[in-house]
């Protein structure tokens, strides 16, 4: 039986930019077999938009609370979102 597909954007607080937040997100979001995009905002948070399995989306927010090595989560905002964007892979974006 196929997994339904869910869709989550997430917002991350703390010292998120030039700690290769985006790149650790995209590396663990491929592993994971999920699909959508990262980007830095002007804020100083990271946002993604990631689809895919439920379970697999719990694990990528697991870990976005501790991120890569050198960050600093303070918060992590999940919200899933009602439609399917059907992104084809997981990227970074500017």
């Amino acid at each position: 039986m196929k997994q339904e597909k869910k869709h989550i954007e997430a917002r991350i607080h703390g010292k998120v930019q030039g700690v290769f937040f985006r790149a650790s997100t995209q590396e663990k979001a491929e592993e994971l077999g999920l699909t959508g995009y990262v980007l830095n905002e002007r804020g100083g948070t990271v946002y993604l938009e990631a689809e895919g399995a439920p379970d697999k989306l719990e694990k990528l927010v697991t870990w976005l609370h501790k991120g890569p090595e050198h960050a600093r989560v303070d918060k992590v905002e999940v919200k899933e979102l009602h439609k399917l964007n059907g992104f084809e892979k997981f990227e970074q974006r500017r």
